[in-house]
């Protein structure tokens, strides 16, 4: 009774022996430094970055390892992908140029309120600045009859607060004027971003040719929606 057992058990065991030392092995083609081409099942180490095929059983190729890419191989694929990239960005550019807008006069008339708000805001700091300068003027003249400014010997010290009043405001005017020129770079550059839409938009309705400006979205995104 106990053989029976004892056989049956190796009985079992035999197809799991059997099945672990079947395991498939891959064949491999490889070509060498000096373009030969090599077989095996395993690929020597200093070939391990080199491209090399997979064979079946019949010794066909069946696919492809890409070996370690070379870094102007890697600089092409990445100048193509920013390439996709680009043309995918500008293809949404213009689904969105085209929803937000039926005319170029209605581009331009988005492009005149977002201008005025920055013109506004001009002319709001070239007043500001006008009456700094005076008041300026007006607490220097002031400061003239004082120490250290007055030559005359018997003048008195000038008052601590008249000196911090003529700092204050020097420093209010560098700041308006600072302000005054962001102004001015935006008002222009709302302009410019809105006539490369203007032309892309007219070349897309195929009211213009030649070169094709680039949509800029941002230009889009905050179009005013009235």
């Amino acid at each position: 009774m106990r053989l029976i057992i004892l056989s049956i058990i190796l009985c079992l065991m035999l197809p799991l022996d059997a099945s672990a030392q079947s395991k498939p092995r891959h064949t491999y083609s490889w070509v060498d430094d000096d373009g030969v081409k090599h077989y095996g099942d395993s690929i020597p180490a200093e070939y391990a970055d080199k491209p090399k095929d997979v064979l079946n059983d019949q010794g066909v190729a069946v696919y492809q390892l890409e070996g370690k890419k070379t870094e102007e191989q890697l600089a092409a694929e990445a100048a193509a992908a920013e390439l996709e990239l680009q043309k995918e960005l500008q293809n949404r550019a213009d689904k969105a140029l085209l929803a937000t807008y039926i005319s170029v006069a209605e581009i331009e008339m988005h492009r005149d309120r977002r201008v005025e708000l920055f013109k506004a805001q001009a002319r709001v700091t070239e007043l500001y600045l006008r009456n700094l300068s005076r008041r300026l003027t007006q607490l220097k003249d002031e400061a003239g009859r004082y120490k250290p400014y007055s030559s005359d010997p018997s003048a008195e010290i000038i008052d601590p607060s008249l000196t911090e009043e003529i700092g204050e405001t020097e420093t209010a005017i560098a700041r308006h004027k600072d302000n005054l020129k962001k102004f001015r770079d935006e008002e222009n550059r709302i302009i410019d971003r809105f006539e490369g839409d203007i032309q892309r938009f007219m070349i897309i309705k195929g009211l213009a040719t030649g070169s094709q400006p680039r949509v800029n979205a941002e230009s889009i995104a905050q179009a005013d929606p009235e």
